[in-house]
């Protein structure tokens, strides 16, 4: 059996998940439940960013011990997952045994290959993006471009650094032969924009001082930590056993893909392929690279009050409900907004009258014609891995897939009033069940078209229509 294996990028959890943190963790379920309905062998590895000095500052400003304080926001991240119906096989956490051990062992062959070394360094350090940032990096006001309005740490210190610079020419031929493919292609061009800037050494260290003992220790060398973004990218391979586990790290390594936020395409284009390339490690095949999101029209701003909570959506209209706006609504790889008022629009419009009452109508038609379902083997359509709709899949048009999938809807919709089944019943005519068959036939297809989207409403359409008698169930949707 085929193998693929894909990751979403390992959050933050300096504060509880936000409805970007939905948005990614939903396009990669789809990913993975997709590629399963292919018939792979397939794992959807999350985890949490642990080790960042954000996540120490924030513990402190909570006043709770740091262990706890990820511990507990590590948590929600996971409790998000399960609300939205999303299957995360792994989800490593990077305060972990094995992640310490799995990222000295990536050091030290990292420090062998000879492209680890010590100076001492100043510079502008980003704690937002745990990032050293040079000033012809930052906006005209000398912000990361990031986290506007607020300020950089000017930081002096001894670090340890990588040779970044060595593996320039490499990583460039990677991006532009596509070994290492990057979509959508205009996020490729953005790599080789940065790339022909020329890369510098990068530190992939702090001292014991500033990350206040917190971290995976340098080898060797108990005064450092590792740097954020040299642990953090390991996550994916230590999840899967690198360092403790080689037969599954031999199933599952390299990564077929990753699912990122732009933010972070140069840690994932750059840096996380010179770290591999120096360790002697296999490559990850594709990154996958989605925009960002306003909130009705504004950035996301815990001063604007505007952080969107994914779960009081939860709450309010189900899972199924909010994966459908996000993927339905807000483009794979451009920048959207995300507005309460359009997503009750899109429940109303395309959920509740659309998929809900077409399945309420066919239902009651049934129940109240008396129909009996032939039997049949195996009622999967071959629709669900072929065509136009896999093609989309394929290439993570995710509201292009959905779009073919609601023009079935529509078309059975016209086809059940032009043929008016409720007349045919009336006058016993002999076509009412071959309308019926027709219809439910679509029905169950479009079910099934709906496992990697809607995986709770898919199911609930399989067991409504796979027995012989169909009967009307409570409304799918009910209208707001």
């Amino acid at each position: 059996m085929n193998k693929f294996y894909l990751t979403t990028a390992i959050p933050y959890v300096n504060a509880k998940p936000h409805v970007g943190h939905a948005l990614e963790f939903v396009q990669a379920d789809v990913i993975k439940r997709f590629h399963r309905i292919l018939g792979e062998d397939t794992l959807l590895l999350s985890g949490g960013d642990e080790n960042a000095i954000k996540n120490v500052q924030a513990a402190e400003s909570a006043k709770i011990p740091v262990q706890e304080f990820i511990d507990k926001n590590s948590k929600l991240f996971e409790e998000l997952a399960e609300k939205l119906n999303v299957g995360f096989d792994v989800f490593e956490k990077g305060s972990s045994k094995q992640h310490h051990e799995a990222s000295q062992k990536l050091w030290e062959r990292c420090f062998k290959a000879g492209d680890i070394y010590k100076k001492e360094y100043k510079g502008l350090y980003c704690v937002g993006c745990e990032q050293f940032y040079e000033k012809n990096e930052l906006n005209e006001n000398g912000e990361c471009f990031e986290h506007p309005g607020k300020p950089l740490e000017e930081v002096s210190e001894e670090n340890y650094f990588f040779k970044l610079s060595k593996y320039q020419k490499e990583i460039r031929e990677l991006v532009e032969k596509d070994k290492l493919l990057i979509i959508p292609s205009f996020r490729k061009n953005e790599v080789l924009s940065f790339l022909k800037e020329g890369l510098q050494d990068i530190s992939i260290s702090r001292s014991n001082k500033r990350a206040k003992n917190w971290g995976v220790p340098v080898p060797g060398d108990e005064a450092q930590r590792m740097y954020v973004w040299f642990d953090a990218l390991n996550i994916y391979q230590s999840g899967v056993g690198f360092g403790w586990d080689e037969e599954k790290y031999k199933k599952w390594w390299p990564a077929d893909l990753h699912v990122i936020g732009k933010g972070i395409i140069r840690f994932h284009a750059v840096y996380w392929p010179a770290f591999l390339l120096s360790a002697k490690l296999p490559l990850p095949k594709s990154l996958f690279v989605h925009g960002y999101f306003t909130v009705d029209g504004q950035k996301m701003s815990k001063t604007l009050g505007n952080v969107a909570d994914p779960l009081e959506f939860i709450e309010k209209y189900g899972a199924d409900a909010l994966r459908y706006y996000l993927l339905r609504e807000i483009s794979p790889f451009q920048d959207g907004d995300f507005s309460r008022k359009r997503l009750v629009e899109v429940y109303n419009s395309d959920l509740a009258n659309g998929l809900g009452n077409l399945i309420a109508r066919v239902a009651k038609l049934c129940e109240t014609s008396n129909f009996k379902k032939a039997k049949t083997e195996d009622s999967r359509h071959i629709s669900t891995v072929e065509g136009e709709y896999k093609k989309a899949l394929d290439e993570y048009r995710f509201n292009d897939a959905l779009s073919l999938i609601w023009e079935k809807i529509t078309k059975l919709d016209r086809y059940i009033n032009e043929e008016k089944p409720w007349e045919l019943a009336k006058n016993n005519n002999p076509r009412l069940k071959g309308v019926l068959e027709h219809s439910v036939d679509q029905i169950q297809e479009i079910g099934e078209l709906l496992r990697p989207f809607l995986p709770e409403t898919s199911e609930k359409i399989e067991e409504q229509f796979e027995g012989s008698t169909i009967k009307s169930e409570a409304p799918l949707f009910p209208r707001i």
